[in-house]
């Protein structure tokens, strides 16, 4: 089973690709969508890595297809310049879904 990443910026392309990840770079919904397709016919990849930036720019897409297809798994990465995210947002989340405060 392959990852695929799907990316916004070379240099995350770059940095996955020495790590044995092969991806494509998209810059519009356009190729976005083309990518998926093509990620999604090869029965190899089994986790398509996509750029949380996707979902902040193309939120209704992405929903979709995390929605449609149980496998392969697609997953939300930070790129280099990190997530924009509270540091303790997993915590932030664990609360608000059980109600208790940890």
């Amino acid at each position: 089973m392959k990852m695929y990443v799907i990316s916004d910026n070379t240099d995350t392309l770059t940095g996955l690709r020495l790590a044995g990840v092969d991806g494509v770079i998209v810059r519009n919904l356009t190729e976005l969508k083309s990518s998926v397709e093509h990620a999604l016919g090869d029965k190899e990849i089994g986790i398509i890595l996509l750029m949380e930036s996707f979902q902040k720019q193309y939120p209704d897409y992405i929903n979709s297809i995390k929605l449609k297809y149980k496998t392969p798994l697609f997953v939300d990465i930070p790129d280099r310049h990190g997530s924009g995210r509270k540091p303790n947002f997993i915590i932030d989340y664990v609360n608000e879904a059980i109600g208790l405060k940890l």
